[in-house]
């Protein structure tokens, strides 16, 4: 059976969600679940019935978000560093955390390690589409200064996780640039190009509507791009819902449109809602570590743990260093 580790004490709003949220996951699958962090505030949180099967490693120690992220390295005692050291030794499968992201992943990064052919890891995210299915967007945002071989592993490891995560059968790749034409991009967006051509499913330039419509499964960028991507979207997404709200409440004789119209950008907004989705895999290291936003809910933290079960189950790491192996041969 799967075991994840969650740090319990990362989280904006104290383990109280996050207890709660491992409760909900326990109820609808079957895992061992671990929380790490202050037992004298975790065990009151839980009721007598899951006592047995949720269990707790102390860690007196928490990384607050207004620490530094190479800090963390240093403080053992903390409960995303033993959460993490519980995978590297072989006691858990995966993590979820919703502490400070740049400690979680410098941590997974450092004493996890990176896959074979990995340069470095990345942040993938789940973004809607017009045709019903997600697209995955990544790097969004563990590296802000790329190099084209990073973001064409990024394209690899993106490929592999559509395919195993996600399910999609021969995901058509796409390099975010501002034109779809071989020749737009900037320097790097042109370097990558290179590199990719020729690869798997890789269908060359896409745009940022492209990552919305459904005709492209896959987007690679480098992480500082991506991360502005995926702020952005959210910010439209709730903007759009508030304009329409403001409408409704000006012109109630358009009430009845407004309302349909309301409805759609909610069910948007839901779609790329953080609780939705749980998390962000880091891909690329050895083992399965999912950042979740420090403002997560129960709700968010439950799929999160989804997510590390998924994740662990499909094996995709060992797809990834086969991929990545091709691709070098292929530059070769």
């Amino acid at each position: 059976m799967i075991t994840i580790a969650i740090d319990a004490m990362g989280g904006d709003f104290g383990p109280e969600p996050i207890v709660k949220g491992c409760i909900y996951a326990l109820k609808k699958k079957n895992f061992i679940p671990i929380l790490v962090g202050k037992k004298s505030e975790i065990l009151p949180l839980l009721p007598k019935r899951y006592r047995d099967k949720i269990s707790i490693v102390d860690a007196d120690d928490v990384i607050s978000m207004t620490d530094s992220a190479t800090d963390a390295v240093k403080r053992k005692e903390s409960s995303v560093y033993k959460a993490i050291e519980m995978v590297r030794n072989g006691e858990a499968d995966g993590v979820v955390s919703a502490g400070h992201s740049g400690a979680t992943m410098t941590l997974a990064t450092l004493r996890l390690g990176r896959l074979k052919g990995v340069s470095r890891p990345a942040l993938v995210t789940l973004m809607p589409t017009s045709v019903g299915r997600r697209s995955v967007l990544l790097d969004v945002g563990a590296n802000v200064d790329s190099k084209p071989e990073y973001i064409a592993q990024f394209a690899v490891m993106g490929g592999c996780y559509a395919e195993d995560v996600l399910g999609i059968k021969e995901p058509r790749i796409g390099l975010l640039a501002n034109g779809e034409e071989k020749s737009k991009g900037n320097e790097l967006t042109k370097a990558t190009y290179k590199i990719l051509e020729g690869y798997r499913g890789f269908i060359g330039n896409v745009e940022g509507r492209d990552i919305y419509n459904g005709s492209c499964d896959v987007i690679t960028c480098d992480g500082f791009y991506g991360n502005l991507v995926l702020k952005a979207s959210e910010g439209v997404a709730s903007t759009i819902s508030g304009l329409i709200k403001d409408y409704i409440r000006k012109s109630p004789v358009a009430i009845t449109g407004a309302l349909l119209m309301r409805k759609v950008f909610k069910l948007l907004k839901k779609q790329i809602d953080y609780a939705e989705v749980g998390g962000a895999p880091l891909i690329g290291i050895k083992g399965c570590v999912i950042v979740s936003h420090g403002k997560s809910n129960p709700k968010a933290i439950h799929n999160a743990i989804y997510q590390a079960i998924n994740y662990v189950d499909t094996g995709v790491n060992d797809h990834i260093v086969d991929r990545l192996e091709e691709l070098k041969q292929k530059e070769a």
